[in-house]
Parts: C-alpha cells; structure tokens; sequence
C-alpha cells in the first residue's frame, strides 16, 4: 500500500466549533516557560478556538512550576523525571478535547501556527510543523545526526517525511490511544508517533514552519539519542513493515556469499565453501523470518 503523507498548500479554511488541548512538557524550564505561556495564551485568545492549556511538569527541581502556578495555567506533576514521552501520554489523559496540540517551553517553535495546525485537523489525521522554513537554527552538532535519522526514516516508511521528530504537531487523542503500547518515554515519542501512523495509512499533513535558538542548555544527547532513534525507527519498522528490514540484510548476505565463493574460486583456487555456504544458508534464513513476520503482519488487525 502507498502512503501518502501530503504537503498542505495554502487554503481558505472554514472549519467552526474546534476545540484542542494544547500540551506543553516542561522539565526546568522555569527561565522560557513564562513568556511561551504568556504567548501562548495570547495567540489562542486572538484565534477565537476553545482550548485547553496544560503543562506537564516532568519533575523539575527550578522554579517550573512556580511560574505556571503564577499565569494561571493547569499543571499536572510528576514527582520525578520519567521523559519527554512520558510527559505527553500524561497530558493526553488528562486532555479534554479530542484534537491534542503538542509543543514545547523553550520558545523554538513558532506557536503563532497553532490556530492553523488545528483548522488543518478536519482533512488529515495529524498535521506536523515541519521545520523546514527559511529560518531554522539547528546546532551544528545535531545536524548530521538529523540527517542520518529522516534518510533512514525515508527509507524504512517508503515515502519523504520532511521533519519525522518536530516537537510542534496537532493529532488527535483516539489514535494516540491507539499507539499507548508502543509510544517511548523519551525523546523518540514523536519519531515512533509519526512513522507508526504513516505504516497504517492515517493522512499526515506538513507545515513549514522556523525554528528558533532555545533558552537554556538542551536536554537531547546527539550520540545516545541518536543510536536511540534509529533502533526506534528500525524496531516500528519491523512491527509493522518487516520485508522493508529482512529482505534487504538477507540480499547483502546472499551477494556477499556469492562475491566470496567466486573471487575463492578464480582469484585463491579453491572454494571456501563453509563461509559462503553459512551466508548464503544465513541470507535464506533472514528471509523466511522476514516473510513469516510479514505474514503474521498481515493477519494482525491494526489499530
């Protein structure tokens, strides 16, 4: 089946009676927190939507939670730090309205394009502020790993996704419910969301979007999560699009039991026959379990 994750153009949109809950995680961020509620709560007044706002503190021990007490704004607490994913899947249980909007409090994302993400919601399943814009600051340091993870998402979805962990998207509280089993605690929660509903054909829509230099010191760590994300992209892969893992390890091993057993035998006179027959009996092996997974796949209903 083709997938078909779409690029919204610009449209006029009538769409009444939308309400969403907009969820932003927090984990000290007692220095940024303030002025993304104040603007925030700005925006969504000017936009004339229902909203619901909620801060998930996720154990923070700065003034994080002072400072949101202080605007007023619904707070749910963790009394530790359980992750960025954890955060999120507390906040859409406490979520009120279907439509949930997930952003964060460090002031990267540029939240004037919530009204928007949220219009968007009556023609796709989720939409994504893809950051892709004209101004978008990513450290030096994060890019090639950036990189690295959106070709080898490309890949295993077989189909482009321009930003696969943007941390600025709108969905709604039924599928994430849906994916409870499978959605991380950490930082990969939106990277396993978006590549596990574009495997069961839900329509994802992108919004250009910039993205701004943070306030304060990061919480990613580009080596750990980078291995983190691609195990992550590779594991979603095989739950749901196995032959898109298998088969190609399995025809690597067979080429290279083929390329051993022939430069053996014209370039050293002899056949090495025991290595290049456990690649090749290795590569038949992959394969059948790649087909059998895919077989299973196909006989599981999907959420």
């Amino acid at each position: 089946m083709k997938l078909r994750p779409c690029s919204i153009d610009e449209m006029s949109i009538d769409t009444p009676e939308l309400a969403a809950t907009i969820i932003v995680p927090a984990y000290n961020e007692g220095k940024s927190i303030g002025p993304t509620l104040d603007h925030l709560q700005e925006i969504m007044a000017d936009s004339g939507l229902s909203y619901q706002l909620l801060v998930v503190d996720d154990g923070s021990t700065d003034r994080t939670v002072e400072v949101v007490q202080s605007k007023g704004v619904e707070v749910v607490r963790h009394p530790a730090n359980r992750g960025y994913g954890a955060a999120l899947k507390a906040g859409i249980r406490h979520a009120r309205h279907e439509i949930i909007v997930i952003t964060d409090a460090d002031g990267t994302y540029p939240n004037e394009v919530i009204p928007r993400l949220i219009e968007l919601m009556d023609d796709y399943d989720m939409v994504v502020g893809a950051r892709t814009g004209e101004e978008v600051h990513v450290p030096l340091l994060r890019r090639p790993a950036k990189w690295f993870i959106n070709t080898l998402a490309n890949y295993f979805a077989h189909t482009r996704i321009p930003d696969i962990n943007s941390g600025l998207r709108a969905f709604r509280k039924e599928f994430a419910l849906r994916f409870y089993p499978i959605l991380p605690d950490g930082f990969s929660f939106t990277t396993t969301i978006t590549l596990a509903m574009l495997a069961n054909g839900y329509l994802v829509g992108y919004v250009p979007i910039n993205y701004q230099r943070r306030v304060g010191r990061s919480k990613i760590r580009p080596l750990h999560d980078t291995l983190n994300f691609a195990l992550l992209i590779v594991r979603t892969t095989i739950y749901y699009a196995p032959l898109r893992v298998f088969l190609p390890l399995s025809g690597f091993l067979l080429l290279a039991g083929i390329v051993v057993g022939l430069y053996s035998f014209f370039a050293l006179g002899r056949l090495m026959d025991v290595t290049t027959v456990v690649l090749v009996l290795a590569a038949l092996q992959i394969a059948a379990a790649g087909l059998l997974a895919d077989m299973v796949d196909k006989r599981t209903p999907r959420f």
